[in-house]
């Protein structure tokens, strides 16, 4: 049973920008969960989950879409993994059962965003962690008069910052850039994004440039947790991928594996 993508979520036979940017945001998880019961909401295909089982005690992923848990249920099989149906607004779990509560690309897909951050600080443990991005709506969607007709209701940066805190005294909030394949995330006082330190040009013209932060990411608790250093991801990988992809979406790939097909079945066949 396969089912049939929406162009809504990241699954595993994507590869892109957005790949990139996905797994760099599970990448820094790493460090916070190591022998932690983790929770994913919004898990999706499951990959997030998964990815984070390697390190993770136990790792729960929790998404609305029940054949999307059924399929993660049997595509991915580890005793501390498993997947379960259940809303962001109504996590199906008791009080103070996970230490770390991970939620990517999320909140701008419903409009109950203070139930929702209600709901993930009541399954916390008391010295739990949560962590959580969401697109910058000024960058994202101002800047670039871009319009991404899944996302419900989404945030500026001082809204998010400000929801966050609503529950949890100590919130950092980070920004993810992107350049060429390489996803950055960084505090937001690091300042990657200054145009003086950005540079564009060619042989002719070098000029400052300046990379809009399309991602903010917070890590909230109750009290100060640990500083998250400036990482990046090499996706030049995926980028090959991705360009390989769209090769074989054209005519000259189509044309020449027509022509060749016959000469595979015969050497198939006198091997």
């Amino acid at each position: 049973m396969k089912k049939k993508w929406s162009g809504e979520r990241l699954e595993t036979f994507i590869y892109s920008r957005d790949t990139i940017e996905h797994l760099h945001r599970y990448a820094i998880t790493f460090e916070f969960i190591k022998g932690k019961n983790v929770l994913d909401i919004a898990s999706g295909e499951g990959y997030g989950s998964h990815l984070m089982s390697r390190f993770a005690m136990n790792v729960t992923g929790v998404d609305i879409d029940y054949e999307s848990v059924e399929l993660a249920n049997k595509k991915y099989k580890a005793n501390n993994i498993n997947y379960k149906q259940g809303s962001a607004t109504q996590i199906p779990f008791d009080d103070n059962t996970f230490d770390v509560v991970v939620s990517f690309e999320t909140i701008e897909h419903i409009v109950e965003h203070n139930q929702m951050i209600i709901e993930i600080k009541r399954v916390l443990k008391k010295d739990g962690v949560l962590i959580i991005s969401t697109p910058d709506k000024m960058y994202y969607s101002d800047v670039r008069n871009f319009n991404n007709h899944f996302h419900v209701k989404e945030l500026y940066r001082e809204e998010f910052k400000d929801l966050i805190s609503t529950q949890f005294d100590y919130c950092a909030l980070y920004d993810q850039l992107y350049l060429n394949g390489i996803s950055i995330i960084c505090n937001e006082k690091a300042n990657i994004n200054n145009h003086e330190m950005v540079f564009t040009g060619d042989y002719n013209k070098i000029e400052n440039t300046v990379l809009h932060p399309l991602y903010l990411i917070a890590i909230a608790g109750v009290s100060k947790v640990k500083v998250v250093e400036t990482s990046f991801f090499d996706g030049s990988n995926i980028i090959v991928k991705e360009a390989f992809t769209e090769f074989q979406k054209s005519n000259v790939y189509k044309v020449g594996n027509f022509i060749l097909k016959p000469i595979k079945i015969l050497k198939g066949i006198f091997k």
